[in-house]
């Protein structure tokens, strides 16, 4: 079979289930860009041919697929609207396929990013914390919970390297998605140069596992693929070849499942990533993670976004927080930041779903449930919620002036209604009745008029541990 025709099954497939392309080749064989690929003259192996095959054969008749891009057609004109009820899934539905979580849909995610301040204005938030960290030899260390494309990761580097520009640096984070990763990778080349004694450690797992980069499952732990890479040269252009020819590794290992149980990605095989600069390899010794013997001492932790919104807050704490607390060294701090409501963004949300609330806990809950879950191993711990002046903070939707104070075009106000219902979080199923026409449109425009803009909220959290 030539790509000529494997493409035009997959697009046959796509349009029969409603899956975007991006979508097909992220659940099939983990790879979000297998489409470009194959247009541009990519290959693959008769392994990956076999997954997808195999794919399309078992899930052509699921009835849980569905389009993962907003509708444009069909724009019925009807006088007047009547928003729906808010309908939110319950909590212990088992369909993966609607359970999947609402932030692997790679189009919103991507759009909010480039449309979004949140990750810088976020990166500005963690750097601040550099300043109440003790850190002890032989590094500065810290965990990234949740990479997604590593710009906040790098832009706190940025502001690492400033501020300890001679120390090494143990830099750790945990992403399931082999997207995340490639994109993570892609900005490290320069990072790697300007600070040339970092260890940059990249895993796949759990949050009870990912910190100390061992595997709690005695038959995920003989699956484990660790993997060390020391780069050869003395420019960013020489780690980025090397970078860039992780790929087939990085493609042949880093892959996900859906969990039957939560509809959450699930790895299929423990991954850690370990690279370095090879002539930085005598200095960085006592700091490169060996197997089975790695410590979770961190001097700082970012938890950015970290779990769903309506989740509960036993979940957050019991699944995230507190397994990233325990992760703490003498001195160390965790600084975790979710959404807050209370913006414009919602009041889109609000005129098309009224009395929806994504937002049901709060980060005073949390912490709540984090003392309660970590019990006397709390005491050596400092929980501060803050004041909300302090806590809560705000990031907006990039536009010119001329944007909202004029005719509203259509790009914008499709940015602005997909950086609202991806901060909220809605499902895709709740958005096939709404965008059946262009009345959720309209409403976004008219939040945009009142405020002359869009903007979101943020709050923030800090668990420290007592130093010795």
């Amino acid at each position: 079979m030539n790509a000529a025709e494997l493409l035009q099954e997959i697009s046959d497939y796509c349009r029969k289930t409603g899956l975007a392309e991006s979508t097909f080749g992220r659940r099939a064989v983990n790879d979000g860009k297998l489409t470009s690929r194959l247009r541009n003259g990519g290959r693959i192996t008769t392994e990956t041919l076999d997954r997808i095959r195999s794919f399309m054969t078992i899930h052509i008749d699921r009835e849980g697929a569905r389009p993962m891009v907003i509708e444009r057609s069909g724009r019925p004109s009807t006088p007047a609207f009547v928003p729906p009820a808010p309908t939110i899934p319950p909590a212990d539905n088992d369909d993966p396929q609607q359970n999947f979580r609402f932030f692997d849909n790679r189009q919103k995610y991507l759009l909010f990013v480039n449309t979004c301040s949140e990750k810088w204005v976020v990166a500005n938030r963690v750097s601040l914390e550099l300043a109440n960290i003790h850190p002890r030899p032989p590094a500065v260390r810290l965990f990234d919970a949740g990479l997604g494309d590593g710009t906040v990761l790098t832009r706190v580097m940025r502001a690492m390297h400033h501020k300890y520009p001679n120390m090494p640096f143990y830099i750790s984070g945990k992403e399931i998605s082999l997207e995340d990763i490639r994109l993570t990778l892609e900005k490290m080349p320069d990072r790697l140069y300007e600070h040339p004694s970092t260890v940059l450690v990249l895993t796949n797992m759990y949050y009870s596992e990912a910190p100390w980069l061992t595997v709690k499952s005695p038959a995920a732990a003989n699956s484990l693929v660790w993997h060390e890479v020391a780069l050869t040269g003395n420019s960013s252009h020489d780690f980025e070849e090397q970078i860039t020819g992780m790929q087939d590794f990085l493609a042949e290992n880093w892959r996900a499942g859906v969990s039957s149980k939560t509809g959450n990605p699930v790895y299929e095989r423990p991954v850690v990533l370990v690279i370095y600069r090879q002539d930085h390899k005598f200095l960085l010794d006592p700091i490169i993670p060996k197997r089975g013997q790695a410590n979770a001492d961190f001097d700082l932790i970012i938890a950015s976004q970290p779990y769903r919104a309506r989740a509960s807050a036993e979940f957050k704490a019991g699944k995230v927080i507190a397994p990233l607390a325990r992760a703490l060294g003498p001195g160390g701090r965790l600084i975790a930041i979710h959404s807050a409501g209370g913006d414009p963004g919602m009041e889109i949300i609000q005129k098309v779903w009224p009395g929806d609330n994504p937002f049901q806990t709060d980060r005073h809950a949390i912490l709540r449930e984090v003392k309660r879950i970590l019990g006397p191993a709390a005491r050596d711990l400092n929980f501060n919620t803050y004041a909300d002046n302090r806590s809560i903070f705000r990031y907006d939707m990039h536009t010119l002036p001329s944007e909202v104070t004029g005719s509203i075009g259509t790009s914008t106000t499709l940015a602005a209604w997909n950086a609202a219902i991806y901060v909220a979080q809605v499902e895709d199923e709740r958005l096939n009745e709404v965008v059946k026409d262009s009345r959720y449109l309209d409403s976004t425009r008219e939040v945009l008029r009142k405020n002359n803009g869009l903007w979101f909220n943020d709050e923030s959290y800090v668990i420290s541990r007592r130093r010795d």
